[in-house]
């Protein structure tokens, strides 16, 4: 049994030693489980593999089925699990009965239906949190749990976080006196926020944000302070998401539990992620920091207050290094396959599963039961009453998808991200008719609800869907990534998948014109010496480049061979580190972050870069869909060129941040690179190997020519340093 799952039953913490004392000494439950319990999977994403794994520690345990619509996110968790059987509905997993409880990871708007079904079955369910987006819903799952009498648990994962459970120790054996109070103060990033796609169901509604990210930090203080019995919230001043629609990042709340008073303060969207649990006792003062995986004891010495100062002072510092130390050793230790899994975050998820899978042993209630999980909601619930008004009603959202209006102008594939608003902005500029196809159609900008866009929801890979949306256009636009989820290497299996999907479907409808958004890492750029042009042909040593560098590339060359060899008539447009308003300003063209304070150069960070407006790349692709530029290829950089240097200089003064570029050589990235991917490997993770001249071409050394546009297609990108520094900086500054 992993090291989670074992914490809830014995332990050792380091604050325990600190505060002197000896950790009790609690015998695990050895008896011998025979029956082996099946488990099916409900709904194949990302969590689903978490679940999987933290599974496969379990001894008395077996994944039998998966559930998931999707055939190939099916087959691919059976062949990387070893479930036995793939269903594409739950009705058909219950009429098959091959399973005894079922993990539901389905989104939260179908958790209640999916697990009635299931419940009224017979079979235990384990429901990924928050339990439902409303209070209706937990109650029908909790009657239905009650009616079948069958175990229903949430995966609130944070309270078996081993920080958590440390301080939850320390307080219940009162190590610094009585507890008095509780606070909390959680500022985290939010991926989805800062590349401003709006689509997640969190934007719906301002409680589904809290119902998405609150729930954790208030599952812990309902667990520290008792039931939460009422609440006091005020809300940061709000940021408009379009659509008449707007965004509540931060609430400071104020909760009356049953046993403790606690403050909490929500944020999301931060740079800095900062997440820590305060418990103030009545002999010193307990701090729990969640992201960073360490618990520390402020209290007193014997000493008289001018030497305690120095002492205790001492000590407090002390544990901050061992416990530093401490994850940094278990970080190596889990990397080099000298220890099993131990981030915190999987011991969490290990500890909920775990004690999910103890309570139906024991048959017994897992404390995250279901009268626990609907408390949580509808705590959510009040707070962003109390704070924002009535938000349980979901916000009025434009009706998307509508059905085509008759003959559209231009098929746009994957409009609607970064690049893809401003090129619907540009052509709608020209009065013309828009049929816009996108993964996600959910939450998007004013913009697509203009008369003149058609909007269609589907997938690039997906040639039913891509020859609806294309069909009867004379141009069409594909911007799809294509991507997904995934490795990297099925990453850009797609990023193929989808081009040659696209180029297929304008084959067969005779489309007049297709301009392809590539990229120029598609091409070789490490060589100082060279001048690169639109002639100039994809990295011909793709296998030497990452996935997504060897997709363009496979993408680009797929692309050329079908207009020479089969009359495809495209045009690829290649920008390079494209930026603007609506991006993030941290791009990987200046070099990689750790966090997006400190960037390390791909190099020493003095070389001109090829950065271009995103303006400016929706104005060449109109003028591309009007230029007779058949089987042709353009590289778009800009005229304003700073380096890398300068431009993290310049965003560092726009946001009054401090911002750093740290200038590194190649071949130091290289072998750092090398010796990081030697440990995994040794692992046992089989990951791509780095290659040196993948790190030369990120660098950007060689010049992008792109006179060739200008002459060919009129081009005219910014050309004036202050107008670029207004677009490209000032847009982001604070």
């Amino acid at each position: 049994m992993n090291s989670a799952a074992t914490d809830l039953l014995a332990s050792r913490s380091f604050v325990s030693n600190v505060l002197g004392q000896r950790p009790s000494s609690t015998k695990q439950d050895t008896r011998q489980i025979t029956a082996l319990r099946r488990v099916a999977i409900v709904g194949a994403g990302y969590i689903s593999h978490v679940h999987a794994e933290a599974l496969k520690k379990l001894p008395n345990v077996r994944l039998t089925a998966v559930v998931d619509p999707s055939a190939t996110a099916a087959q691919a968790f059976v062949k990387r699990w070893g479930a036995d059987r793939a269903f594409s509905s739950v009705e058909d997993l219950i009429a098959d009965g091959a399973f005894d409880c079922a993990h539901v990871l389905v989104p939260p708007a179908v958790h209640a239906p999916v697990g009635i079904q299931l419940l009224e079955a017979g079979k235990p369910v384990l429901i990924e949190k928050p339990m439902a987006p409303s209070i209706a819903d937990c109650d029908a799952l909790i009657a239905a749990s009650m009616q079948s009498s069958s175990l229903l648990g949430v995966n609130h994962n944070l309270i078996y976080h081993p920080t958590f459970m440390r301080l939850l120790r320390a307080v219940k054996a009162n190590s610094l006196g009585p507890p008095r109070s509780v606070s909390c103060i959680y500022r985290v990033p939010l991926r989805q926020l800062s590349a401003g796609q709006f689509g997640h169901w969190m934007f719906d509604t301002p409680v589904n944000m809290l119902l998405e990210q609150a729930v954790h930090p208030l599952s812990q203080l309902a667990v520290l302070g008792g039931p939460i019995e009422t609440v006091r919230a005020l809300a940061g001043r709000p940021t408009e998401m379009g659509s008449g629609r707007q965004l509540y990042s931060q609430v400071d709340v104020v909760l009356t539990n049953r046993r403790l008073p606690c403050q909490f303060h929500f944020s999301v969207g931060q740079s800095f992620p900062f997440w820590q649990l305060t418990v103030t006792c009545d002999d010193g003062v307990l701090v729990a920091d969640m992201t960073a995986n360490r618990l520390v004891a402020h209290s007193r010495t014997r000493w008289f207050d001018p030497l305690d100062l120095a002492v205790s002072g001492t000590l407090t510092a002390a544990q901050l290094i061992q416990e530093s130390w401490r994850n940094a050793r278990r970080y190596v230790y889990s990397a080099t396959g000298l220890g099993s899994r131990n981030d915190a975050f999987f011991d969490g998820m290990a500890g909920s599963i775990a004690e999910f899978h103890h309570a139906l042993d024991n048959g017994t209630a897992p404390q995250a039961d279901g009268h626990f999980a609907r408390a949580l909601v509808d705590a959510c619930h009040r707070i962003a009453d109390d704070a924002i008004g009535t938000t349980t009603q979901r916000l009025a959202t434009p009706a998307r998808a509508r059905a085509a209006g008759g003959k559209c102008d231009v098929a746009i594939i994957g409009g609607t991200g970064f690049i893809g608003t401003h090129v619907v902005r540009r052509f709608l500029c020209e009065g013309l008719k828009l049929s816009v196809m996108a993964r996600n159609t959910r939450n998007l900008p004013e913009l697509f609800d203009h008369p003149s866009v058609t909007l269609l929801q589907g997938d690039s890979t997906n040639a039913e869907a891509v020859s609806k949306a294309l069909k009867g256009a004379p141009i069409v636009i594909n911007l799809a990534h294509g991507g997904g989820g995934g490795s990297a290497e099925e990453v850009a299996t797609r990023m193929l998948a989808s081009a040659e999907t696209v180029a297929r479907a304008c084959l067969a409808h005779d489309t007049r014109r297709l301009i392809h958004i590539g990229s120029t890492a598609s091409l070789y750029l490490g060589s100082p010496s060279q001048k690169v042009t639109g002639e100039t042909a994809p990295d011909r040593r793709f296998a030497s480049r990452g996935d997504y560098a060897r997709a363009k590339a496979m993408t680009d060359q797929l692309l050329l061979d079908m207009a020479s060899n089969e009359d495809l008539p495209v045009c690829i447009l290649r920008p390079s580190i494209v930026v603007g308003s609506g991006a993030s300003p941290f791009h990987s063209g200046f070099g990689f972050y750790n966090n997006e304070q400190h960037c390390i150069g791909w190099n020493r960070g003095g070389n001109r870069l090829p950065l271009v407006l995103v303006e400016d790349v929706a104005e060449a692709v109109w003028l591309a869909s009007q230029a007779d530029v058949v089987g042709r290829c353009y590289n778009l950089a800009g005229d304003v060129r700073p380096t890398a240097r300068e431009f993290i200089a310049m965003l560092a003064r726009a946001q009054h941040r401090p911002l750093h570029f740290h200038p590194q050589r190649p071949v130091v990235l290289w072998f750092a690179e090398t010796g990081k991917w030697l440990v995994k490997f040794g692992a046992g993770r089989r990951l791509p190997r780095p290659h040196y001249r993948d790190i030369l071409s990120r660098g950007m050394r060689a010049t992008i020519d792109s006179t060739d546009a200008k002459r060919d297609l009129g081009w005219r990108p910014v050309s004036s340093p202050s107008v670029f520094y207004q677009s490209a900086v000032l847009a982001h500054g604070r």
